[in-house]
């Protein structure tokens, strides 16, 4: 039998959350209805996903429910976590961290994406702004983008010169040093993408007004320089590599297959258990004979047009 055909009292509540989930599926599918003429035949050599899409979402839910489980237990144990999300423009860092935090209580699951320094700021150490969104005890930071921007764009598009990088990798590995010997936990991901994937995911952006806002003259500047960024990313990779905070490379053309690989790895970074819990009892509402709710004018509430 159908879920939908299900009395909704046999339904789960995981039947109800994948039934709701599967609508960003279906707005995928209106996106692929709104690609341009030009596009149809770049998207037509555009290798598919083949995760079975009830696979993907079941999988999903479950290793969400994981994360809340591990952030449960962040908090029990007043650990300190921070994940570092860099990568390839449009490589999908975006997409895994709006599944991370999805379902996650955002008071202790919270991302950071600063940006560009302001003339103060370009004066300071070059790590100082970053740390006062370091985690207190209990809490796990994800840094959309990080210092690491020194390493990358700041050096390709020269923004920060020789001296100023090479200063960044003397000290970057002691940084992350400190941070580990604070008690932090670091994990560090680098999305990677085919030079084709992201010149398809470029020409969606361009071509479609509602995804526009998502290039910046960076991104178009990263197409032109592709060379350029995997020097520096090589580069990158071969001074901050070090055992106390490794790269994880995250395969990225296969959305879906990236988010699910990120997320389960993720997991597997910081050891964690049932966190113990209160029982949750809701209290019986409390009635006043005596009271009467207000009739409330109708300009009051907002139009139904739906």
């Amino acid at each position: 039998m159908n879920d939908e055909l299900k009395d909704p009292a046999e339904r789960s509540w995981v039947d109800i959350e994948l039934e709701d989930d599967f609508d960003e599926e279906f707005e995928n599918e209106i996106d692929d209805g709104r690609i341009p003429p030009e596009l149809r035949a770049l998207l037509a050599r555009r290798k598919k996903s083949t995760l079975d899409r009830n696979l993907y979402f079941r999988e999903l839910m479950r290793l969400q429910a994981e994360l809340v489980k591990l952030q449960d237990w962040v908090q029990h144990k007043g650990l300190k976590v921070v994940v570092l999300f860099e990568g390839r423009d449009s490589a999908g860092k975006g997409g895994v961290i709006k599944r991370i935090t999805q379902r996650v209580n955002p008071r202790y699951a919270r991302v950071v994406a600063l940006p560009a320094p302001n003339d103060r700021e370009k004066t300071q150490w070059y790590f100082q702004r970053y740390v006062p969104h370091l985690p207190a005890a209990g809490e796990i930071v994800l840094f959309d983008r990080s210092w690491y921007n020194r390493a990358g764009v700041e050096r390709v598009m020269g923004f920060a010169n020789e001296d100023q990088v090479e200063s960044f990798f003397r000290d970057v590995p002691e940084f992350e040093r400190m941070l580990v010997r604070s008690g932090i936990i670091l994990v560090k991901y680098w999305f990677s993408i085919t030079d084709e994937e992201q010149q398809f995911r470029f020409l969606m952006r361009i071509h479609d007004p509602i995804k526009q806002w998502k290039l910046s003259p960076m991104d178009l500047q990263s197409r032109v320089r592709w060379e350029q960024y995997t020097k520096a990313k090589e580069a990158m990779f071969e001074r901050t590599n070090i055992p106390e905070a490794p790269w994880t490379i995250v395969e990225g053309n296969d959305k879906k297959r990236a988010r699910l690989n990120c997320i389960a790895h993720l997991l597997t970074m910081v050891p964690y258990g049932e966190a113990p819990h209160e029982p949750v009892l809701l209290p019986e509402r409390v009635f006043n004979p005596n009271y009467e709710r207000a009739v409330l004018p109708p300009e009051l509430y907002v139009p139904e047009r739906y």
